[in-house]
């Protein structure tokens, strides 16, 4: 059964605000929830259907109905389990190896398959600037299918970070007029930023950027939208790693 209690933490975590002063995250599904709970996450609390699917302390876990799942889920079609776990501390970022940054990326679900793509591309180090969506978002979390376990994500103030780093690494930013990709010769150790879905990258921090590198077109309609920011980052990692 849920308390009333626990119904109002869980749908608080919702906001950003309420997760950041209570230190906690709303993850929902049986694959997510395995992953998280196998990566070593600390357990607040579990909500389940099924108390045999998870081996965890019983003094966590309560066994909820279909009616209560869906009253508590962020879901449209409830999964089996939602679970509320402790935010972990983030661990300092190392700058040995490639790093990608987000300018005021808006969208969970595009920053929930950019994780995926950083843990696909053994991208250790993802820095958020603080207009990002947070990476603690339940549509987030849902998109990142237990990835966010193995990249440490960090939230800065962008320009901030990235003049310190100026000499120190190779900065390049996307943008739709810079230097084709596939003619750049790309390190191993650099910071690739990628921009908001609307507007880019911000004034402030292209003042900052050495390489401008663009994705080419090559078909022949001027109608067509650009790619989508997840998309171009796929294309970006794959580059990079490539080279």
């Amino acid at each position: 059964m849920v308390s009333k209690n626990q119904k109002k933490l869980i749908k608080s975590l919702y906001q950003k605000k309420y997760r950041k002063q209570h230190g906690l995250f709303v993850a929902e599904g049986k694959k997510v929830i395995k992953e998280l709970l196998e990566a070593g996450m600390k357990l607040h609390s579990l909500f389940t259907l099924d108390p045999n699917i998870f081996d965890i302390p019983t003094s966590c876990e309560y066994e909820i109905n279909k009616e209560e799942l869906k009253q508590i889920s962020f879901l449209t079609t409830p999964q089996v389990a939602l679970a509320i776990f402790y935010i972990p501390e983030t661990k300092k970022v190392t700058l040995d190896h490639l790093i990608l940054a987000l300018d005021d990326v808006r969208d969970p679900g595009n920053l929930g398959t950019i994780i995926r793509l950083c843990d696909w591309f053994g991208i250790k180090d993802l820095i958020c600037s603080d207009q990002t969506v947070d990476c603690y978002n339940p549509k987030v979390i849902q998109a990142t299918m237990g990835s966010i376990t193995r990249v440490n994500i960090s939230y800065v103030d962008l320009k901030e970070f990235l003049t310190d780093k100026v000499g120190v690494l190779k900065v390049f930013g996307t943008f739709m007029d810079g230097n084709s990709i596939y003619a750049e010769e790309l390190p191993e150790q650099a910071i690739v930023i990628m921009g908001n879905e609307a507007n880019g990258i911000s004034k402030d921090v292209q003042d900052i950027i050495e390489h401008q590198i663009t994705i080419p077109q090559f078909g022949a309609s001027k109608e067509t939208e650009s790619l989508n920011v997840a998309t171009a980052t796929a294309i970006v990692l794959n580059e990079f790693r490539r080279s």
